[in-house]
Formats: structure tokens, sequence, C-alpha cells
């Protein structure tokens, strides 16, 4: 199965609130605390928030700050008011990356012992000027060019040498050995059905860096485990993100949940909305003077009006 092919069939028309097998689901909505929320946030936690309640099971609250650059209080406490303000009550604790670490470092160490880390010393500039460089270089799903594998083959005398120079270095899973580990590997999407894994569609990505010690990858496996979720709601943008995730939950012996990767929100113009482009916040227009009930009109109307895409976030 292509990643072509594994794209086309994770859309089947409108959204629907999944009932399998009768379980009740543990859902979580876990945005990042680097803006405000929109509407697309808005009807991404609505729907995990009526998977679980629907299907008498708890919706969880998870905010991932581990990026202290662009992660701000202002943002994490504006979160908490416009769920409250939407009329979303999530249960138990609001769960933080920030003070998780610990959790990270053990699951970033047991990986390492298993041989499937290596140190990549090339900068983000370095990266981006080999990727143009490369003629040949190895596309994504999305037709994003991936990190070519520089430093994958170096001496480990080589490494060590570098490491003791005190040289920043990020770790990359080394895709092809893990899967020698694991073997073939499948997840299951409700609405696409059993997947059969495919990471090295994504390249060998970081899973931790010198300034964030853990990446979306591996912080978001350890603690949909650690949280006991057992349906992972998002945005269909992160489709191929699960290949990645499939085989990290291999690795570390963790549960398999189910997924559910929901339509996005579009604007007018059929873009995704996104806050890197803008998108109206909900404090916007809340001072508009819309309230909940209108939003979620507004929303019964915008999902699925922007073309499917897909990202691969931290390769």
């Amino acid at each position: 199965m292509t990643a072509g092919e594994v794209r086309e069939i994770a859309l089947r028309g409108p959204d629907f609130v999944p009932v399998l097998d009768g379980a009740a689901h543990v859902t979580r909505f876990a945005p990042s605390p680097t803006g405000y929320l929109h509407l697309g946030h808005a009807y991404a936690a609505r729907f995990a928030h009526d998977a679980a309640r629907l299907t008498g099971g708890r919706f969880l609250l998870r905010l991932e700050d581990l990026d202290p650059q662009r992660c701000r209080p202002e943002f994490a406490t504006a979160i908490l008011e416009d769920l409250q303000w939407l009329g979303l009550r999530f249960d138990g604790v609001v769960v933080r990356q920030s003070e998780r670490m610990a959790l990270y470092r053990q699951a970033l160490e047991r990986l390492r012992t298993l041989g499937v880390l290596y140190p990549c010393f090339c900068t983000r500039k370095q990266v981006r000027e080999e990727i143009a460089d490369a003629a040949a270089a190895p596309h994504g799903p999305s037709g994003e060019r991936l990190y070519p594998g520089t430093c994958r083959a170096l001496d480990p005398a080589e490494r060590a040498r570098r490491i003791g120079r005190g040289e920043a270095f990020a770790w990359r899973l080394d895709v092809a050995r893990a899967l020698e580990r694991t073997g073939p590997l499948a997840w299951y999407d409700v609405r696409a059905g059993w997947v059969e894994a495919d990471p090295a569609a994504l390249g060998d990505v970081v899973l931790a860096r010198k300034d964030v010690p853990a990446s979306y990858h591996l912080a978001v496996v350890v603690d949909d485990a650690a949280q006991g979720v057992t349906l992972v709601t998002r945005g269909e943008d992160l489709f191929h993100a699960t290949h990645v995730h499939r085989l990290l939950q291999a690795l570390l012996g963790l549960p398999v949940p189910r997924w559910y990767h929901h339509n996005l929100v579009g604007d007018r113009d059929g873009r995704r909305m996104a806050k890197r482009t803008g998108a109206l916040t909900l404090r916007h227009l809340r001072a508009r003077g819309l309230g909940p009930a209108e939003i979620w009109r507004m929303l019964e109307t915008a999902a699925a009006t922007t073309p499917a895409c897909a990202t691969s976030p931290g390769s």
C-alpha cells in the first residue's frame, strides 16, 4: 500500500461520532498554548468531547506546552476560559507536557537502549540546505522533502568525539532499524479502516532536541498511553503522523488506541484554519457579540471545506 493509497482512503464523507463495540471512549483535546483558540480548535474540542460523552466515556484536556519559546501562560489561561465559554467540560486535571519531562526522558532512554536512535548534528539551516542541494531528496506523503539521513551513517567514534566536544545535536529515529525490530505494523482509523503502517514515508523524524527535549511524536505517544486514551481524535492533517506513532508504540510496548482523523475547518477561500494564517480566534468572535450557539452553527457548514492536506510535523 503506497502513501497515496493510504491518503485516499482516509476520507469518507461527513464526520460522525463513532460508537465502537459499545466502548466508552477516553478522548483528549490537546492544543498548544502558542496562541488563542480559533474555530478549528473549537471543532476539534467539540468532536473529542462528544465522542466521549455520547459513549459514557471521559474527555481529557492536555496542554502541549513543550516549546518554551512559543508557549505562554496567558494562552494557556485563555484555552481554559474559551472551553468553559463553549460549554465543554473536561474530566480530571489539566495535564501539562512541560511537567512530564521525566516520562519523556525515560521513553527516549528506552529507545536509545534498543539502538533505534542516532544523534544528528545538522542544524535546521543545514538540513534545509542539504535538502535543497539534493536533487533526488526523498519526499514525504505531502510532497515535502525529507531529511536525507546525513548523520545516520556517521562512525560511532566520530559521534562520540562530537558529543564530547559539546556539539548540539538532536535524536532522530532510525526508522529502518526500528522496523527491523518490530516487523510489519498496522493501525485502525474509524474512517479509513485498517491501515498498513508506513513510518518510512516520513523519514527519520526528530524525537528530541536540546531546546525541546521531546518532539510532538514522542510526547503525544507517551501521554496518550499514560492518560489511558482509547480513541485519538484529531484533524486529518495529522493522518500520516500516525504511521510514526504506531511504530513508537510498538517499540515502547505501549497500548494501541484507535484513531479518528476528522475533517478540517476551512475559511471562505477553502484554506485550512491555522494560527499561522491568522484564523479568527474565538475571543475575537466573542467580542463581536457571537455566542456558543452561533459558533456551533458556523461549524456545521465550515468543516471539510478545505481540500485534503497532510503534513509531517517534526520531521
